[in-house]
């Protein structure tokens, strides 16, 4: 056990575990030794490695720097005790410490192992709910470089003991997953064993290390809405997957979604044009956080989502320096409940008319008890502006929000949010590839049409060259040359 880098399957694989199982199988491994280091929530994972016993062949050391002096002296001093700064710190520290003192000693037969958690639960005071930043570093193999899983949750258990126990449950999944369980899907479903959607969310998960030398993250982060642990994730043009809030907080922000298969020139003008006139809102402080967001209703190609392309999307949208996140979100709405965890900032939504036409379908929002208005209002809660983007109608006009036309009940509110600057026409706009549609250009890519770059980003059309992305193929004159 703790020594093969694929996986160890469960004493009975055809029955889930119990917490309890868990640790007790982790505290009779002879090759798995390491530290538990814990701020904010008491020792609920290390607890568990106790009570089930037979903890000293397992635990070399069990801490919690509780207080914030003891914490900055043996860690160094942070502007954030629950961060991912904070949580890198104590397994950078731990880590060296445990080498130094039992590597001579011990390494030849022993996998190493810290794991660390700064935790905040719930506060009635500050309305906040519990959340916290949770990690192993390890060794798949005696004296090998080390792995790592970083996990950020929320606790969402309205007391703290419920917190806590969450916790506990949580943290032993993640050492029992690093040591038995290294294919991603698999470890992150097994982390939620014993606990609930009710009870913790989990935004944003990172590998790294040889153990998981061939994840990618961003595959990572579309799992854990696919498999509902999260409603959405975030990651960077980089490829680093990111909490929102190492993001978002209290900055003004501007969201496009779309499906981006691939981002034509026309998205990208519609873009700068919002950026353009979100600019100018009095009280907005230089320039927004730009985030393209796509939906898995987005994602599905019609078979499902292939991982391919939704890699082929990100490269693309990597190229252009763009922050993407993956979402189950079908309405704006819940765009703007889940940004306002993050920031009180002025909220920009880039969209074209159709879409415009379909934030007033009131089908979408049958599920709410006050129907559309209920959901209009949490879509612009707080300052929150739409700038809508014309289109070229099938008889060949140019709509605009100005123009469109609704059921008369509908006409109203819209004509009422007009009217309020809510929703603002993007007017700056170059209307000479209106007419070309992403799906249009996806063919041309596919079937080696020449000429579809000029439809594109040149960023972008060259990387799907070079990296061959959504099915392309050369133009039948370049194949022949």
């Amino acid at each position: 056990m703790g020594m093969d880098q694929t996986a160890v399957p469960h004493s009975n694989s055809l029955a889930v575990m119990s917490t309890q199982e868990k640790a007790l199988a982790i505290n009779l491994d002879p090759a798995t030794f390491g530290t538990f280091a814990e701020i904010g929530a008491g020792q609920e994972v290390a607890r568990w490695f106790f009570y089930v016993g037979h903890a000293s062949a397992t635990v070399a050391k069990s801490m919690s720097a509780y207080d914030m002096v003891i914490s900055d002296i043996i860690y160094g001093a942070t502007d954030h005790y629950v961060s991912r700064a904070r949580l890198e710190s104590m397994l950078d520290h731990e880590w060296a410490q445990l080498l130094e003192r039992l590597d001579l000693v011990r390494g030849e037969r022993t996998c190493f192992f810290v794991f660390a958690d700064t935790v905040a639960t719930c506060s009635r005071t500050r309305n906040q709910m519990g959340q916290g930043w949770m990690g192993v570093r390890f060794q798949a193999e005696p004296r090998a470089p080390f792995s790592e899983i970083v996990i950020r949750a929320n606790l969402l258990d309205p007391v703290p003991v419920g917190e806590q126990e969450s916790l506990g449950v949580l943290g032993v999944n993640l050492v029992y997953g690093a040591f038995h369980q290294r294919q991603p899907e698999a470890l992150m479903k097994m982390l939620m064993e014993g606990l609930s959607r009710l009870r913790v969310d989990i935004d944003m998960i990172k590998f790294s290390g040889p153990a998981f030398k061939d994840v990618d993250n961003r595959l990572a982060s579309l799992q854990l809405v696919e498999l509902e642990l999260t409603d959405s994730t975030m990651f960077t043009a980089q490829g680093d997957v990111v909490q929102p809030a190492e993001v978002l907080y209290q900055k003004p922000v501007l969201i496009s979604r779309g499906r981006f298969r691939p981002i034509t020139n026309v998205g990208i003008d519609m873009l700068n044009g919002a950026v353009e006139r979100f600019r100018k809102i009095s009280g907005v402080d230089g320039d927004p956080v730009v985030i393209m967001g796509m939906t898995l209703r987005d994602l599905d190609t019609g078979h499902g989502i292939d991982p391919r392309d939704f890699l082929a999307r990100t490269d693309m949208l990597a190229a252009l320096g763009k922050t993407v996140m993956v979402s189950n979100f079908r309405r704006f709405d819940s765009v703007t409940s889940s940004l306002r965890r993050y920031t009180q900032q002025w909220l920009g939504f880039v969209m074209g008319v159709p879409t415009l036409r379909a934030v007033f379908d009131e089908q979408y929002y049958a599920s709410l008890p006050g129907g559309i208005l209920e959901g209009l209002g949490r879509l612009f809660q707080g300052n929150v502006r739409l700038y809508v983007y014309p289109a070229r109608a099938q008889s060949g006009e140019v709509a605009t929000s100005t123009t469109l036309e609704l059921a008369p009940p509908l006409q109203h509110l819209l004509a009422y949010l007009r009217e309020r600057g809510e929703i603002e026409a993007i007017e700056n706009f170059d209307s000479r590839q209106l007419h070309m549609l992403p799906d249009e250009v996806l063919a041309a890519i596919q079937n080696g049409t020449p000429g579809w770059e000029q439809y594109l980003p040149p960023q972008a059309a060259e990387v799907i060259k070079q990296r061959a992305l959504f099915g392309y193929r050369q133009p039948v004159a370049e194949r022949v040359s």
